[in-house]
């Protein structure tokens, strides 16, 4: 059954940290929210069909330890993280993905709703460069069943992201 993915303007209190960032900055946004199902198996996936969105638009946020520092990759949800070019893309030479408990430590949210925007511990960040052949994507807003729609510029100013080509299908 398909979920509908309802859009709003997502600026006030209330607001996952995620969003209160954005509206502090002053950026451009949209906030899509869905029904998550627990059962489905990919939170990207998932987030690609409800809204009705391309999951080469959709893009997941990881975090890798690079060097034995925790590093962000923001990568489609359609392909998969390049860890060898993740740690290239920061000057490190390896890179594993991090413990899920300590990811949602640093980044105060929990697994399936990371957003590179508003963590509790900002972390070096770093974009796939197939995000600039759109004008919008959408990335987590900080919790299960909530996106948000930006364009790849503001989202790599505000993270002040490195935009390399760290994924690969």
């Amino acid at each position: 059954m398909a979920k509908k993915a309802k859009k709003q303007q997502d600026k006030g209190p209330g607001g996952t940290p995620a969003t209160v960032a954005l509206a502090a900055a002053g950026a451009t946004y949209t906030v899509h929210s869905y029904d998550h199902d627990p059962a489905h198996p990919s939170y990207g996936e998932e987030a690609a069909e409800a809204m009705g969105v391309s999951p080469d638009r959709v893009f997941k946020t990881l975090v890798a330890d690079v060097d034995g520092a925790l590093t962000v990759a923001v990568v489609p949800v359609a392909g998969r993280l390049d860890l060898k070019a993740l740690a290239a893309a920061v000057g490190g030479k390896r890179s594993a993905l991090a413990d899920p408990a300590l990811a949602e430590r640093a980044t105060g949210y929990v697994r399936g709703g990371i957003s590179p925007l508003g963590q509790r511990k900002r972390l070096r960040t770093v974009l796939d460069a197939s995000a600039s052949a759109h004008p919008t994507i959408c990335v987590s807003a900080g919790r299960r069943g909530l996106e948000v729609e930006l364009s790849p510029d503001d989202l790599a100013k505000l993270t002040d992201a490195v935009v390399a080509p760290i994924g690969k299908e």
